[in-house]
């Protein structure tokens, strides 16, 4: 995905249930944005809180007006899902470019 530094967008990423027919939607799902030249995984406080679009869409609102502000680069997009038992997952999602 690419969105210019000025714009206010939603980031979507797709989630798929494991089993399927969980519900994954009772606890909103994270967004982390690393830099490109950032390794590992996200610390504790690079997390930022989105929403479920629908049962298999998480989306976060990026841009000046959302809940991360990006500067222009490449961004490695992070996902946390907390499904109703014992797993936390965390996956990379992506890379986002803004120009």
């Amino acid at each position: 995905m690419v969105i210019p530094a000025s714009s206010t967008e939603y980031v979507t990423v797709a989630v798929t249930a494991s089993p399927a027919g969980v519900d994954l939607t009772a606890t909103a799902p994270r967004f982390a944005f690393l830099t490109e030249a950032r390794r590992g995984n996200p610390a504790a406080a690079d997390w930022v809180t989105g929403e479920w679009d629908d049962e298999d869409t998480a989306r976060v609102l990026v841009g000046p007006d959302g809940a991360a502000t990006l500067t222009r680069g490449a961004w490695h997009v992070w996902i946390e899902i907390d499904p109703p038992n014992d797993e936390v997952v965390i996956r990379r999602a992506g890379t986002l470019t803004v120009t």
